[in-house]
């Protein structure tokens, strides 16, 4: 493996739209939300130590989640285990990692990476990642994945692509025209029918010194609170800072503050299998279903002309359903939801409102 190849995953959100499987004491990422005897972070770690070694992965979560993470990567050392006092958006986490990736070595190169994606095709993953290296070692630029869509999606950002504007000999490496948020369906639908539009992965790979540009050119205000901290990186002194630093810091993601402000912006377009599982109708199309397309985990579920939904139960709870279609049923600890799928957007309008008018217990 290339010493100079860095992996970041971000592990530091609260998975709200899994709500109330994910809760903020435990979030997704730390949970087997497959089945498959890993979580989701075991699950990332596992892939990127294919690509990068595992001393020159570094793990991004709230000072909250460590305990999380040291219990799931035990294997991993200390100073490899970036912890956040509060959740600033992706900006400050990768500007934190950039300066301690730096005190190791300079000359890196990064991949950084959500926590809680599902990757179907490792191989091709792992190619993709490798071609993003060789792209970035080479050139000044800023490089993305994205991924081709197979519907009109909602729930995803999307990447608009300039024709004509090829990296080389490689036909699915593009120059940048647009990032799009997340659209209705309306827009979403004309995304899908031009061809020119990809899902937004939020996997990113650049060189250590390509991003710390872009940082001091479009951020320079998060730049210069976090070069403030050279002398304290990898000190007792570490924790303290960060402290200081995150409580001065906006909150701000890595795409509104760099991505579509900066000119050397590549997307490297893939198709591996690619899922943020970020809904439970995400979950639900990566999931066994039975003979009526219900995919239901629980031990003691009795359903009655139930179709097209996504049921998750204790196994020590009984459950008996009955004219359901297109649902979603969640229960967990004192938490029961049924919500239609196609509103599941409003989740986190849900999660707002139970936490206005009863507090943080239920979240």
């Amino acid at each position: 493996m290339d010493k100079n190849n860095f992996c970041v995953i971000m592990a530091g959100g609260i998975g709200s739209r899994f709500w109330p499987y994910s809760r903020t004491q435990k979030p997704k990422q730390f949970l087997d939300i497959l089945g498959i005897g890993k979580t989701l972070l075991q699950q990332t770690f596992d892939r990127f130590a294919d690509i990068c070694s595992e001393e020159n992965i570094l793990i991004v979560t709230n000072a909250d989640y460590e305990k999380f993470v040291r219990e799931q990567l035990p294997g991993i050392k200390p100073s490899g285990i970036l912890l956040e006092p509060l959740r600033k958006n992706t900006a400050p986490c990768i500007a934190y990692a950039n300066y301690k990736i730096n005190k190791i070595n300079p000359e890196a190169n990064i991949v950084v990476a959500p926590s809680d994606h599902l990757i179907q095709n490792e191989k091709k993953f792992k190619e993709k990642i490798l071609d993003g290296f060789e792209f970035v070692r080479n050139n000044d630029a800023l490089l993305t994945l994205g991924i081709k869509p197979d519907r009109p999606e909602t729930g995803y950002g999307y990447i608009q692509v300039l024709n004509g504007k090829k990296f080389g000999t490689k036909s699915n490496l593009n120059k940048v025209k647009t990032f799009t948020e997340k659209p209705d369906y309306d827009l979403a639908k004309v995304f899908f029918e031009s061809g020119e539009f990809f899902w937004n992965s939020g996997i990113f790979i650049w060189s250590l010194s390509s991003i710390m540009n872009a940082f001091d050119k479009h951020l320079p205000e998060i730049d210069s609170l976090f070069r403030e901290g050279i002398r304290f990186y990898d000190t007792d002194k570490e924790n303290e800072f960060i402290l200081k630093t995150y409580s001065k810091c906006k909150n701000i993601s890595i795409d509104y503050g760099i991505m579509e402000k900066a000119d050397d912006v590549y997307v490297l377009c893939s198709d591996f299998g690619w899922s943020d599982l970020g809904t439970w109708g995400s979950l639900f199309e990566n999931l066994k279903k039975d003979k009526n397309n219900n995919a239901i985990t629980g031990q003691n579920v009795f359903d009655y002309d139930v179709k097209g939904s996504v049921i998750k139960v204790s196994d020590d709870k009984l459950v008996v359903l009955q004219g359901l279609e297109d649902y979603i049923v969640v229960e967990t600890d004192n938490i029961l939801l049924i919500c239609k799928k196609k509103d599941e957007q409003k989740i986190k309008q849900f999660v707002n409102d139970v936490k206005l008018r009863k507090g943080e217990g239920y979240i």
